[in-house]
């Protein structure tokens, strides 16, 4: 009973921390995310610490979930955040950084993989496909304000829908490396089942069932007569159910959940672009996203304080992650966005601050129910050690990077974007 009420008592502490420090970090070279890992960490070294046993490696199918679940309401966030309309224009660096950087970033750390950490082919383009995505969650410092704020800066916008975009281009990709290593033990082809399924229908699916959900759901919340819309409900809480809604019906059909979530925000948003409610939702969504990755950064803290995530940390290992955070985003972000109309310092923090987050633990999770994978236990480690050296260097660099982006444009600058994508 002890045991439990101090477990009650450490999460109201988190909760109430959840809303005070962003307002006491704003101005500092430290990120929520990690100050969450040291609180996990002093909370395990501390004389009261019932947690033991909580890394990823002892509990796949519970990281599997919660990451799983932090993942759709931080994409619900992002897609509820922009403010500009979908075209081919607005959103060219949203495409360039997910057709052409996010499969050299795959390509990278697969090569990578292989050569230094001595995987097979499959766990190679697992370790690839779970590490390329920027993480919705972690990266909400280098994203755009809430709805109707104004904030969407070249920049932000880019990392913002990259992030609530590759999440979902990623599968396939994690869903190649499952289908060769079934196919390793079976012995049967893959490719036709992979490529008709795996890309071609989940794709087709997360997106057709996104954008007509989403523009569903906003004619239920915008365009109801008679004051009868879920707007008038002033609900936040309707965010989640969106989300859930979107994401769950999706995977049902065998689509990818993820894309469908994002698309769907985004559906919404253009049903009826400027009404105040799309704050509510976002505010809520933000909440509950920002509450969620507080619990598992904490535990990720534990765990890390435990020893037994890094007990198979090598040089290996950190070549490894060095070589992915400052060699391998950085050119595949930079080789993206060439001949993409932004100057070399706004294309450079593009490129690098590709955060490596929770996502990367439920692709990995994920994949590991589904297939076995030859050295997952170096797996783990490298992604913990990826996730953990991005949070605290990302983190550290992000608010002076930010401030010094902000400063060097003009007023007018902010709203440019947004100009150019109602001319699309």
């Amino acid at each position: 009973m002890q045991s439990y009420a101090l477990l009650l008592a450490v999460f109201g502490a988190i909760v109430l921390l959840t809303a005070w420090l962003p307002l006491l970090l704003r101005k500092l070279p430290l990120s929520l995310p990690m100050l969450c890992i040291g609180i996990g960490v002093l909370w395990v070294w501390s004389p009261f610490s019932p947690l033991v046993g909580v890394n990823p490696l002892e509990n796949r199918i519970l990281t599997e979930r919660l990451t799983e679940f932090v993942v759709i309401v931080a994409l619900m966030g992002a897609g509820l955040k922009l403010d500009r309309p979908v075209s081919w224009r607005g959103w060219e660096s949203s495409w360039r950084l997910l057709g052409i950087a996010m499969p050299l970033t795959i390509a990278g750390i697969t090569i990578l993989g292989w050569s230094i950490l001595g995987l097979g082919i499959s766990a190679a383009l697992l370790l690839g496909a779970a590490l390329a995505p920027t993480d919705p969650v972690l990266a909400s410092d280098i994203q755009v304000g809430p709805p109707q704020s104004g904030k969407e800066d070249e920049v932000r916008f880019a990392l913002t829908s990259e992030a609530g975009l590759n999440d979902g281009a990623a599968f396939p990709f994690v869903y190649l490396a499952i289908a060769i290593a079934l196919s390793n033990a079976s012995g049967e082809p893959f490719f036709r089942h992979w490529f008709i399924v795996d890309v071609v229908w989940k794709i087709a699916a997360g997106v057709g069932i996104g954008w007509l959900g989403g523009k569903a759901m906003g004619y239920l919340t915008f365009r109801l007569p008679k004051r009868s819309g879920l707007s008038e409900t002033r609900d936040g809480f309707v965010a989640l159910g969106i989300t859930c809604l979107a994401y769950g019906s999706t995977e049902i059909l065998h689509g990818y959940g993820f894309l469908a979530v994002f698309v769907a925000a985004v559906a919404l948003r253009s049903v009826e672009r400027q009404h105040e409610y799309h704050e509510s939702l976002h505010d809520f969504a933000e909440q509950i996203e920002r509450l969620l990755m507080m619990v598992l950064l904490v535990c990720l803290g534990a765990a890390i304080a435990e020893g037994s995530i890094f007990g198979a940390l090598s040089w290996q290992v950190i070549v490894t992650t060095a070589l992915v955070l400052f060699v391998v985003r950085p050119l595949a972000g930079w080789i993206g966005l060439i001949g993409f109309p932004a100057s070399s310092r706004e294309k450079g923090v593009i490129a690098f601050f590709g955060i490596r987050g929770l996502g990367s633990f439920y692709y990995l999770a994920f994949a590991l129910g589904q297939a076995d994978f030859e050295g997952a236990t170096v797996l783990w480690v490298t992604v913990c050690f990826a996730v953990l050296s991005s949070i605290v260097m990302h983190g550290v660099m992000v608010t002076p990077v930010m401030r010094q982006m902000d400063r060097s444009r003009s007023p007018r600058s902010w709203l440019r974007p947004r100009a150019r994508s109602r001319e699309d």
